[in-house]
């Protein structure tokens, strides 16, 4: 009698490896973890375009800007001027700007249009740049109120013509106070609030 040998089969259970668990498991908060990082990076990196910060040639177009209110004002330091001889010596460098500024009556008008419209609401500029622009536009436009006050009141003499001198050093001086301090601040690197129109900027400038 012959014995013949079957095969015999026998499934065996699988059991998947410790590792092989773990890193189906992970690989999802893996993934999540990453893209979150990304999100983050992508967030840090939008808002790092809308700051307050400012390389070399942010500060000195910023620092320029002041000098627009200063020109265009410059006629309300007839009295004090001449009172003081250290703001004659401190002014006389800048008489040359502001003869060009003054040769023609239309010049501050096209210098607020082209800061305004080429500076102020171009997002290619920082706002580092749009901010101090618009705070010498509106230094500016205040300027409108005492030229507006002179017209309407222009004593010959006593007492009104004192209070006039006083408003119109008053103005000079604020211009040029603001002037130095705002150029100042740029060429260092920080940020100026000048005192009235800094709020009237922040509003303009998004």
């Amino acid at each position: 009698m012959v014995n013949t040998l079957s095969p015999c089969t026998k499934t065996l259970p699988f059991h998947p490896t410790p590792i092989l668990s773990l890193n189906l498991k992970t690989l999802p908060s893996i993934q999540l973890k990453s893209n979150q990082h990304r999100r983050r990076t992508t967030l840090i990196i939008s808002k790092s375009k809308n700051t307050d910060s400012a390389d070399g040639p942010d500060r000195l177009i910023s620092a320029v800007c002041y000098f627009y209110p200063f020109f265009d004002g410059i006629q309300y330091g007839k009295y004090v001027i001449y009172q003081f001889s250290f703001l004659q010596t401190l002014i006389q460098p800048l008489v040359p700007a502001i003869r060009v500024f003054k040769s023609f009556p239309f010049n501050g008008f096209l210098v607020f249009l082209t800061l305004y419209f080429v500076v102020v609401r171009n997002p290619n500029f920082s706002r580092y740049v749009r901010f101090n622009t618009m705070q010498a536009i509106v230094l500016d436009v205040l300027l409108i109120f005492p030229d507006l006050l002179e017209r309407g009141f222009n004593p010959r003499d006593g007492i009104g013509l004192d209070l006039l001198m006083s408003l119109d050093s008053t103005v000079f001086l604020f211009l040029l106070v603001s002037l130095i301090y705002g150029s100042s601040s740029c060429f260092l690197g920080q940020l100026p609030r000048l005192p009235i129109v800094a709020e009237a900027a922040d509003r303009q400038v998004m």
